[in-house]
């Protein structure tokens, strides 16, 4: 797990995990009761560690049944004219790439085309993958959301559209590398917005993977 990561927060993502496992293969209550106490204990970890309430930790977990494994966030790096696209996040007023989680049935390409589309307007074309990174790799620990995840980060031509804010993201903007506005860090950080204009420069250079 990533270096970075909290005590607390390895502990209670081992917890959420073994609960889940559990209750998928639980043979009878005796063992769901234990399994489901587990799940208490991860939801407890982080509702003193964070600003949400235990009951929202459990509600958020209830909607993700059967094995666990990471998420995945799909993320763009759309660059023109030496400035990367970035969408303003509604939620905390900083920005980011424009992504989101990969849905059910999308190939991860589809996913981040659609989510170009939805929160900036734009249509793109996926040319390459710029890296595979274990999505909690946060400078600020305390920012860090409870899931494990993984962000995979494309490189992307637009191809037609138009700057389009949507109620997710109400402004789009590019920005110089030496001018990027305050980024969301749970999904964005200036480190693979610079491996994404390496890559654009240079499209010898492998994709980055963690």
């Amino acid at each position: 797990m990533n270096k970075n990561t909290p005590e607390w927060l390895k502990i209670a993502r081992e917890l959420h995990a073994m609960s889940q496992v559990g209750l998928e293969y639980a043979q009878n209550g005796y063992e769901t009761e234990r399994y489901v106490r587990l799940r208490e204990l991860a939801a407890e970890i982080i509702s003193k560690q964070s600003m949400l309430s235990e009951e929202e930790i459990q509600e958020s977990f209830a909607m993700q049944p059967g094995y666990i494994t990471p998420k995945i966030d799909v993320r763009a790096a759309v660059i023109r004219d030496g400035e990367i696209l970035l969408v303003q996040e509604a939620n905390d007023g900083r920005w980011s790439l424009p992504g989101g989680w990969a849905d059910v049935g999308d190939t991860p390409s589809e996913a981040i085309i659609r989510e170009v589309r939805e929160e900036s307007g734009y249509d793109v074309r996926v040319l390459s993958v710029v890296g595979i990174y274990d999505a909690n790799r946060v400078p600020d620990e305390t920012m860090m959301p409870f899931y494990h995840a993984y962000k995979l980060l494309f490189l992307c031509k637009i191809e037609g559209g138009k700057i389009r804010p949507s109620h997710e993201t109400p402004d789009v903007g590019f920005f110089e590398l030496n001018e990027l506005p305050p980024l969301s860090k749970y999904r964005t950080n200036r480190g693979i917005i610079e491996d994404a204009f390496a890559q654009a420069d240079d499209s010898s250079k492998r994709t980055v993977f963690e």
